[in-house]
């Protein structure tokens, strides 16, 4: 009986091109559906003629697999998942690897790495990026879960991958448990901001400088060949010039309301979890929830006042600034999602590679760019590097990129034009960058009303004190604690 190297579950977009692709490669493959008809319409379409088995059932999808067997899913995050997780263990044999490549969120990850295992199975979730394209020309893979899996997936993953200019494949081991996923969705998270940041660069173009679509065009093309060279600003410029059917650009016609999948605001929560402020990637989420609302939106600009949204000035200065203040704010973006990477390796024992994430983001990925190639060569010279800013080469991009993007960031709020996450982005650097907060104020207020206690800058770190501020109290503190 003929054998397959790899199973896989689910023929949506994503799952049909995956296996075209891993079939390309030179593996052979099994596919089923629990729709069974799309399993004939394949294999009678863009299947016929290549080395790609079909199933009518789990059982049959099982049996033409090799040992140790691989079966990948391909299904949406959730219930799906568990179901066919449940199905699939009493068929399987001690060894054989269930592969979750769906966008599943990192503690059901966790969850069910730990059931598959107690059954003596292993279990690999993997996070995939890189749209339909990617998938079936090479995506950027981040595999973790099970380790003893990693050497019998190993060659198909890295085969079926992107690859960076020197050929080292967009996949690697991430780490154990939820990694895989973790490391996705904060991909995620980075590329919701990186998308807003973009949007916000249009707006200020579009109503700020009155540019059309054509205008607007020329510009990102130009920053695609400079710092911000990367897949979302390359596409950008080629939104802006596409036409509609009567000549006039698409891009005017598309309704401001956007969608979102999760995994952003999953992220966000991670952050809030994890005790790391998120704050760009959290504005970009809130940014999405807030153009959904456009009917209420309508009505309110009808009622609210403000400025006229107009940026006085010379146009290539402003322009420049724009570049400066999107170039700056990216910095922070990532900085953010790696602070997010780190703190959660330290929680969940993870021992992320940093620079080799970089890698795996380098090519076939939404995000991209030749920027993750300094990130990597960042990690190269420290890999204990803390936060990305205190790196010397982004440390100058953002000294050099500095005085546009407080320009065009108090510009952008006297003429009234939203730039959430470009100013979140300037906050967080200068909070950053400051030795002294006012949060002595509020855990004086804290202690004040609630008796939470605070240090002094005249004591050890961890020795904390209480006062009876209103002389009714007593000496008694709350106990010490972070939520």
């Amino acid at each position: 009986m003929r054998q397959s190297d790899i199973g896989l579950i689910g023929l949506a977009v994503m799952g049909e091109n995956l296996a075209m692709n891993i079939e390309r490669r030179g593996f052979t493959v099994s596919v089923y559906n629990r729709t069974v008809k799309k399993v004939e319409d394949f294999l009678n379409g863009r299947a016929k003629g290549k080395n790609i088995l079909g199933a009518m059932s789990l059982e049959e999808l099982v049996m033409q697999l090799k040992k140790p067997r691989k079966i990948m899913m391909m299904l949406k995050a959730g219930n799906p998942v568990d179901e066919t997780i449940e199905k699939l263990i009493p068929l399987l044999e001690p060894g054989d690897i269930i592969i979750d490549g769906g966008n599943s969120h990192f503690p059901d990850t966790q969850r069910r790495c730990a059931l598959v295992e107690s059954r003596g199975l292993l279990y690999v979730g993997m996070g995939v990026s890189g749209g339909e394209e990617g998938a079936l020309n090479g995506p950027s893979l981040m595999p973790g879960g099970s380790e003893k899996a990693w050497p019998h997936v190993k060659d198909i993953f890295q085969k079926i991958s992107a690859r960076l200019e020197d050929g080292t494949p967009c996949c690697d081991w991430v780490g154990s448990g939820g990694a895989g996923h973790f490391v996705k969705m904060v991909h995620n998270g980075i590329e919701y901001g990186d998308m807003e940041l973009i949007c916000e660069a249009y707006q200020l173009m579009r109503c700020g400088l009155h540019m059309t679509a054509d205008e607007m065009h020329t510009v990102f093309a130009e920053w695609d060949c400079a710092e911000l060279d990367s897949y979302l600003i390359e596409i950008t410029g080629n939104i802006l010039a596409y036409r509609d059917s009567d000549g006039t650009p698409l891009i005017d016609h598309i309704l401001d309301t956007a969608g979102q999948k999760g995994t952003g605001k999953w992220a966000a929560a991670a952050a809030l979890d994890e005790g790391v402020p998120l704050t760009l990637i959290t504005e970009a989420v809130a940014a999405r929830s807030l153009s959904a609302s456009k009917e209420e939106r309508v009505y309110a600009s009808g009622i609210l006042t403000g400025p006229s949204p107009e940026l006085a000035g010379d146009r290539e200065q402003l322009l420049c600034d724009i570049r400066q203040a999107l170039y700056a704010s990216k910095i922070v973006s990532y900085a953010q999602g790696y602070a997010l990477m780190r703190t959660a390796s330290d929680t969940y024992g993870w021992n992320l590679n940093y620079g080799e994430i970089a890698s795996m983001w380098g090519g076939g990925c939404i995000i991209r760019s030749a920027f993750l190639g300094e990130i990597r060569r960042a990690y190269d010279r420290n890999p204990d590097l803390r936060n990305l800013m205190l790196d010397d080469y982004f440390k100058e991009s953002i000294s050099r990129a500095q005085d546009g993007w407080r320009r065009v960031c108090a510009s952008a709020m006297m003429a009234g034009i939203p730039i959430p996450a470009m100013s979140a982005a300037l906050s967080y650097y200068d909070g950053y960058r400051c030795s002294r907060l006012p949060a002595n104020l509020l855990q004086a207020q804290r202690d004040y009303f609630g008796a939470h206690s605070y240090e002094r800058t005249d004591a050890p770190r961890g020795a904390f004190f209480h006062t009876n501020w209103t002389g009714k109290g007593n000496a008694t503190s709350a106990s010490v604690y972070t939520a």
